[in-house]
This record gives structure tokens, sequence and C-alpha cells, in this order.
């Protein structure tokens, strides 16, 4: 799952922000989570403070949007699509129970927002073993979730049989009360980036669904995602969703123990601007293991931050396109995040460990 987490670096704020808000440099999101506006009913409406938190922005060059306009246009030249109605949010059933014998993470009682972990997360032996065995459930379920796609499942009929599976293992859904959240899984449709809350909206054809799923067994998390095509996608989409999981690819190809983080950015961004998508910022991944979110932050644009990789840390890297803006907007439930100008989104996320030579990705089945 897309993270919540505190940054503390000084980065230039949206102008989507108010002007007479001056946010904290230590701000709380999702990695991969939301930060600080919402929109009560989206498209209308005015920007409200949900939570403290930093929104960063990146203009590109001259050349980087003239490219980008030049495939826009050769790609709808040749494509016609079929004008697609926006997002709307359906009903929203009621929590799933976990059985009591089931370990909980310490956070799901509060309701509360955890605070970022500072610390990097390493593992000695029998921690790698944990965290091979919930990395590996959770690729299990997502793949078992990406079977359920089709046109007229609803995302809330999907959280259901995620929600099942997790607690036939004996795991807990990670998600389900992470800071109020109220579901087992993310769900994340079209124009969604992330952290879409399943609900009775029945799939199209044609739709997009990034399904996030993390679980907790045995005091570890293991956090994957995947963006899956529903019936007939347009061949525009199906690029967007086929390069953002290269992007993924690429930026596991240069981690290692000693490489410096901000060589995943500089990946993710040279592919990514080869087909004119664009690489949102506001999201990011993050350490993981017996902390669901923790240091270090992955940001997955061009970046001068400082830090290397170490041998034997785990983290997530999920990187999100989209074919337009970058720019979005939180709904009023406080975690689905649109794209602002509508444009469709993919993401793709693997949990990894660092290695001596290179990084294992640990959740694959």
């Amino acid at each position: 799952m897309a993270l919540k987490a505190f940054i503390c670096r000084p980065c230039c704020v949206s102008a989507a922000i108010p002007p007479s808000i001056e946010p904290s440099w230590r701000s709380s999101f999702f990695v991969g989570q939301l930060l600080e506006i919402s929109i009560p009913n989206p498209p209308s409406g005015e920007y409200t403070l949900k939570r403290p938190g930093i929104i960063v922005s990146k203009k590109l060059s001259g050349l980087e949007e003239a490219v980008r306009i030049q495939r826009s246009r050769e790609l709808h030249g040749s494509i016609k699509l079929r004008k697609r109605a926006p997002l709307r949010r359906g009903k929203v059933s009621g929590r799933l129970p976990v059985p009591d014998h089931i370990c909980r993470p310490p956070y799901v009682d509060s309701g509360l927002l955890p605070e970022l972990s500072r610390e990097h997360q390493l593992h000695d032996d029998e921690g790698i073993s944990r965290m091979k065995a919930a990395c590996e459930l959770a690729a299990r379920v997502l793949d078992y979730a990406g079977t359920l796609v089709r046109p007229s499942v609803t995302t809330n009929e999907i959280d259901k049989a995620v929600h099942n599976m997790i607690i036939d293992a004996g795991a807990y859904p990670s998600p389900l009360g992470y800071g109020g959240f109220p579901k087992s899984v993310c769900t994340s449709v079209n124009e969604c980036m992330c952290h879409g809350i399943p609900d009775s909206r029945q799939l199209q054809d044609g739709d997009i669904i990034n399904i996030d799923v993390t679980v907790y067994l045995n005091g570890y998390h293991g956090d994957t995602s995947k963006t899956f095509l529903c019936g007939n996608v347009n061949e525009l989409t199906k690029r967007l969703v086929k390069v953002a999981e290269e992007c993924l690819e690429r930026a596991i190809y240069v981690c290692k123990d000693g490489a410096n983080f901000k060589k995943i950015g500089k990946r993710i961004s040279e592919h990514a601007e080869k087909y004119g998508y664009g690489v949102v910022e506001r999201f990011v991944g993050h350490g993981v293991g017996t902390v669901f979110h923790s240091e270090p932050l992955i940001l997955h644009h061009r970046n001068d931050e400082s830090g290397c990789m170490v041998e034997g840390e785990t983290f997530t890297i999920e990187p999100i396109l989209t074919m337009g803006s970058t720019e979005n907007i939180t709904w009023d439930d406080g975690w689905t995040t649109v794209t602002a100008d509508g444009s469709r989104a993919a993401q793709f996320e693997h949990t990894i460990l660092i290695t001596r030579t290179g990084a294992e990705v640990l959740t694959k089945c």
C-alpha cells in the first residue's frame, strides 16, 4: 500500500495550496498516500487543508514538453478513444471482521495515522525469512485478485475476496484500520492515482484498475500492487500500463548495496519521458518490515537527495505514471486521489531486499 509518512525535506509547495497556509516540513502522507488537499465533491468545490503535508511539483523543460505534446498528437491521431465518464464514488459497505486469534498491527485500534518511523528497516536471517513469507503471501493474494478483474465485478467484491484469502492464511490485511482506512485493499480505477476505497461501482469494459495489497504476517508487512486491464482496453492505455511496469523494473535494476537512492528516480523519469508520461511526485515508496511505513522515502522523480542503500534493508518502489497532468485532487473521503485533468494513471509496486550485488524482489510468487 502506498504510504503515509513524514517528510523532512524542504520542497516547493504546489500552487494548489492556498498561499496563506504555510506547511510544516514534517508532514504526513500515505507513501503512495495522500498529503494535504481534498475536494468535497469532485470535480467542483474549494480546496481545503485535509492533513498537513507537502506537494512537490516539477516543470518540464521545453524539450520534454514538446516531446509530450508530439507523442500525444500522434497517439490521438491514430487511435479513436471512446468518451469515458469520470470516476464517481459508489456505496462503501462496512468494515469486514477479522478473527480474534489473528495478530494485528499496533495502529489498528487507535484510529490514528501512525508517524513515519525514522529508522531504516534492516533484517537478520530470521527477519529476512519472515519478510519473504509475508511478501510471498501478498504476491499470491494480488495474483488472485487480478483473476477477479472483469466487467460488472465491483471493487467491493474484490475487497471481500482479498480479505478472506488473507485471514484464511492467518494474516491481517494491513490497510484495514490504518489511519481509519475502511477496507482491506486499495482499488484505484482509471484516473485514480492511488488509495481508492472499494465500493459498489462495477468495473466497466475498458477500465484499468490498480490493486494494492499489503499483508501483516507474523509481525512483518509485505506490500505490492499491480495495474490490471479490464476487458477490451485501448492501445493508448495499454502502453501506459506497460511503461509503468517497465519503469519499476528499471528502477529495481539499479538497486544494490551502496547505490544512491536518487538513481531510482533518475531511471524512472528517463524511461517515462521517452513516452511523454508524467511521473507523480506526491506519492513515494517507503521502508517496510515490522513497521508498515518507515524511512527511507523513495522518490520516483529526478532528485538530488542524499543517501545510499544498505545490504539487508527492505523498501518499496511504487511509481505512478499519468497520461496527462500529474496534478491531483483528493476526495473528501481523505484517501481517493485522482488526476486533476481526468487522465488515466497506472502504478506498479514491489517490496525489495537489498543485497551486496543487487536487489531481490520479495513480492513475486
